[in-house]
């Protein structure tokens, strides 16, 4: 019974994932930039932020301070921290969970989304989780 729970919450943050990643990418299609603004010259930790909370549609899941479906940000920024440990290896899929392991099936399914983003995107993200640091 904890199988199929667990299975039933995969695929639901997988489904509402991928609709919301769309509405995003819908919605930043008429986006206009300034005269001389360009998404290189945003600082990584914007950066981090906009891909956090755009295309890689992280806040369904994760807040600054609090646990929704997974931990907060600031736990996963203080874990990895006190643990020495690398975000984007496990961003990759190459690392085992250490912040909230009970909840790895959930995230597993967000790693075609994180294993096509650039390095460049990825260290963005953790530059922003890291940010977020108490």
């Amino acid at each position: 019974m904890k199988k199929e729970v667990l299975f039933l919450s995969a695929v639901l943050a997988l489904a509402s994932c991928k609709k919301e990643v769309a509405e995003n990418i819908d919605q930043n299609s008429t986006e206009s930039y300034s005269e001389g603004e360009s998404a290189k010259a945003k600082t990584p930790e914007a950066l981090g932020k906009e891909i956090f909370e755009g295309k890689g549609n992280c806040t369904a899941c994760h807040q600054v301070d609090q646990k929704i479906i997974g931990p907060s940000i600031q736990e996963i920024a203080k874990m990895y921290k006190d643990k020495n440990a690398d975000i984007i290896t496990f961003l990759k899929g190459n690392a085992e969970p250490i912040v909230d392991p009970s909840q790895f099936d959930v995230m597993k399914t967000n790693f075609p989304v994180t294993k096509a983003m650039s390095d460049e995107e990825l260290k963005a993200i953790e530059t922003y989780i890291y940010s977020n640091l108490k």
